[in-house]
């Protein structure tokens, strides 16, 4: 179980309907301090939903949320929130410095304009009118204004999405720098590496329900398959036939095996052809889980 002793914010058992769908189904999450929490899940899988109810956007039908020890309507709380969506609502015509001293002046003590800009890698944009910049570009912006008033909660809605690889490596520096500092980041994204590569926890979201809550190793755990890289004489179509393996691919010269285990399957190869070599062993990735858990679930 999670340490809720220092979380952000938590909903407890709440439950929320569309007229006659139901969203949420007693759903429990919390989000603690100095971590990053995946929240997983198909489209229309409630993450949206659960997203509304902790910023106070919308009212649960039973249960309870708590933002930062209050009510997420009030605005205490909220301005303790770094908030990135997939849609900003962003002004066109109004240059990226105007948007910064704009947010920056919703908060109390809000973060320089200098360090806004190093965070987010703003360098040379802060003249740009908003609607010129490309669309990695401004997801860059909108990284910045989540990060203008110092939050303790970060929310990110597929943050880096439209980013190239240099830029999307920037941002998850920039993420890990804030959960050291104590922040916390409830993420949502389709990139199951990026989520492998920052979350601390995964919540898995089907049909409204949490069916998966742990630790990165602990939701992989799901899946017990093993995939086997190698370099050998052997013929993909009679490996497929061994026993137990799922699946043969082969690409650039190289074997891909997909099986339960590896053990039997690596003192099989070795034993019929002794030249094989470059053997890699991997467990299934966060990316195999989500989908066999989606599937156990549906």
């Amino acid at each position: 179980m999670t340490d809720i002793s220092h979380s952000r914010a938590r909903l407890r058992g709440v439950s929320k309907r569309y007229g006659g769908t139901l969203a949420l189904d007693r759903v429990d999450l919390s989000l603690p301090a100095g971590q990053v929490l995946a929240l997983l899940g198909p489209n229309g899988a409630g993450k949206s939903t659960a997203i509304g109810l902790l910023l106070g956007l919308l009212r649960p039908d039973t249960g309870s949320v708590d933002l930062m020890g209050g009510d997420p309507r009030q605005l205490a709380p909220r301005r303790r929130v770094g908030l990135m969506l997939q849609s900003a609502g962003l002004s066109d015509t109004l240059r990226v410095g105007e948007l910064l001293e704009l947010t920056r002046s919703y908060y109390p003590e809000p973060r320089s304009v200098a360090d806004c800009v190093a965070l987010a890698g703003l360098d040379g944009l802060l003249g740009r009118r908003y609607g010129a910049l490309s669309g990695g570009q401004q997801r860059r912006v909108q990284f910045a204004l989540a990060l203008c008033g110092r939050p303790d909660l970060l929310v990110l809605d597929e943050p880096t999405t439209g980013l190239d690889i240099e830029a999307r490596l920037a941002l998850w520096t920039a993420i890990r720098e804030q959960v050291a500092a104590g922040c916390a980041v409830l993420l949502t994204t389709h990139y199951l590496e990026e989520a492998e590569a920052l979350a601390d926890r995964v919540a898995v979201l089907r049909g409204g329900r949490i069916i998966a809550d742990g630790s990165v190793e602990e939701i992989r755990a799901h899946v017990s398959r093993r995939r086997v890289r190698c370099r050998s004489r052997l013929a993909p179509d009679a490996i497929a036939t061994w026993p137990d393996v799922v699946s043969v691919v082969e690409a650039g010269g190289r074997l891909e095996i997909v099986a339960p285990t590896a053990e039997a399957l690596v003192r099989r190869l070795l034993s019929e052809d002794p030249s094989l070599s470059d053997l890699e062993i991997e467990r299934a990735g966060l990316a195999e889980a989500f989908v066999e858990l989606t599937r156990e679930a549906a």
